[in-house]
């Protein structure tokens, strides 16, 4: 397999064309949600990741349309001799924002930073047993099996200086769950098309256009400053674009998105993002910390997940909570990524009737003293992360009403919420999944695999399954795509059953600008400013 960069103007520039820098324009970005932080191996979740692509860049990333195309890497291939080693040739000319050039050393350093067990990263990179320097620009990966899918995994492993991290306090990634910080923290060195300025956690981020650029004269490059603004409430975040102290708005409120693409001079964009919510339940522990019921985890019942699963109404929570911006979905997957399966997505049947009796049958009654409730669980809910994520757990809350489940709600900013998941601190929780690899596997190793220091690490409900991890893990090197196909829609069925979460939706997303300036909605929700230009530019 080889692939070449005359298919970046195909695939990666959907939404522009080849042009010279123009006029000088400053952009104010505001989303729901910050960064967690500049370190682009210690988090991954979506808004950290895709500030990092402004600044930082990987050796390839996907186009509009979901396809690989090249970035520091020009092209790829497996080595005809060796099917455990990929070849990486680099892109020549490249400079970080300090000046130095861009080579083998730093690419070698940012793979096995990205491997270390502070990286939110490494989960993506356990099939590689070495990374090597072949010369100045030519690198090889050498996997324990062949891995046909790497370079699918590699859209967020960014490229750091070798130099700048070890004078920076940098050669670890940030360990993000115990809130430690270092030199990549607050401060960065990339390739990327804006160089940092300034960073206010939760209140400014200044980027400035890197004159050095390696792109320069292929990209628009038209937005000279970029400043992204984070802005929780909804109707602060609208006000401020209507008012023209924002030119984006990255996350547009379902209730929001029919006024503003009727208001003069603002552009609404929408599409489906690759990602499902869902609900996850503490499925491992012998009580539940949060809950009145004692002596018993009834989460560690399948029979009462399934009960759960039969009573939410999705159909209800598209239509009423999301307006539409939504598709029910019956399991942790999505039509954009290979293992999808229409009968796996199949929604359950809504039926409250039987999830009460199934509830019975399981041993967990309602119970007089106690208000003729089951039991009460804390529901942890972001409030300011995924399209109407509080509104949504609040229609949760209302249909577990229905089964005699007692649901208090609490909602938190995301920066709060995904620390206290991945510390395993939560009963009964909602999150969302975006997948970057574009293949299940990473749905299975990352959200179900048993908790371990490369795999499981956003796996918050204790789940553990031995044998279906090996199984899991072999999904990595297995080449027979027919074999593997099968055993992906195995394993997914298996999980389903089980229940170990409950999903809502695919998500929608939407985006809203000013001053000429449109947002087309990429799958994986990110925007890469360098593509975008102004009308009549």
């Amino acid at each position: 397999m080889r692939f070449g960069s005359k298919l970046l103007a195909g695939a990666l520039l959907a939404a522009a064309a080849f042009v010279t820098v123009a006029e000088a324009r400053t952009v104010r970005w505001a989303r729901s949600v910050d960064a967690q932080t500049l370190d682009p191996m210690s988090a991954n979740i979506g808004p950290t990741s895709n500030l990092a692509h402004q600044i930082y860049e990987t050796l390839v990333i996907r186009g509009y349309d979901g396809k690989l195309v090249p970035t520091l890497a020009t092209e790829w291939r497996i080595l005809p001799d060796d099917p455990t080693v990929w070849e990486f040739k680099l892109r020549q000319g490249v400079k970080f924002h300090n000046g130095t050039d861009f080579t083998a050393d730093d690419a070698v350093f940012s793979f096995d930073r990205a491997r270390r067990p502070t990286s939110d990263y490494r989960g993506l990179l356990t099939s590689i047993e070495s990374v090597t320097k072949v010369d100045a620009h030519t690198i090889r990966v050498k996997t324990k099996a062949p891995n046909p899918l790497l370079p699918e995994n590699l859209t967020n492993i960014f490229m750091m200086s070798k130099a700048w991290a070890e004078a920076n306090n940098a050669l670890e990634p940030q360990n993000i769950r115990e809130r430690q910080e270092n030199g990549a923290t607050r401060n960065a060195m990339g390739t990327g098309p804006f160089t940092l300025v300034s960073r206010e956690p939760d209140v400014r981020t200044v980027m400035r256009r890197f004159d050095g650029y390696w792109g320069k004269g292929q990209f628009p490059l038209e937005v000279s400053e970029l400043i992204l603004v984070p802005i929780q409430q909804d109707a602060t975040r609208i006000a401020a674009l209507l008012s023209g102290e924002v030119d984006v708005v990255h996350d547009v409120p379902v209730q929001d998105i029919a006024r503003l693409a009727q208001s003069q001079g603002i552009k609404v964009t929408t599409g489906p993002e690759n990602r499902v919510i869902f609900l996850g339940f503490n499925v491992g522990q012998a009580e539940l910390k949060s809950s009145d019921l004692k002596g018993r985890n009834p989460f560690a019942d399948a029979r009462v997940r399934n009960a759960i699963n039969g009573a939410i109404n999705r159909d209800a929570i598209t239509r009423v909570v999301m307006r539409g911006q939504g598709q029910p979905i019956g399991y942790v997957g999505s039509p954009f990524i290979s293992g999808y399966s229409q009968e796996l997505a199949a929604v359950p049947r809504f039926d409250p009737a039987a999830a009460n009796r199934a509830l019975d049958e399981a041993g967990v009654r309602r119970r007089p003293e106690a208000g003729n409730t089951r039991f009460s669980v804390t529901l942890q809910c972001t409030n300011n992360r995924y399209v109407s994520d509080e509104n949504i757990c609040q229609a949760v809350v209302a249909m577990m009403g229905q089964l005699g489940i007692r649901a208090n709600l609490v909602a938190k900013p995301a920066a709060q919420h995904f620390p206290e998941l991945q510390r395993e601190e939560l009963d009964f929780f909602l999150v969302g999944w975006g997948i970057p690899t574009y293949d299940a596997e990473y749905i299975l190793t990352f959200l179900y695999h048993t908790r371990t220091a490369s795999n499981g690490t956003w796996n918050g409900t204790r789940y553990s399954n031995p044998a279906l991890d090996t199984r899991m893990l072999a999904l990595q090197t297995m080449p027979d795509i027919q074999r593997r196909n099968a055993e992906l829609a195995a394993i997914q069925k298996q999980l389903r059953d089980e229940a170990i979460y409950i999903p809502l939706h695919l998500q929608s997303i939407s985006h809203a600008s000013r001053g000429g300036i449109e947002v087309p909605v990429h799958p994986d929700a990110g925007a890469w400013f360098k593509l975008f230009r102004f009308a009549g530019s």
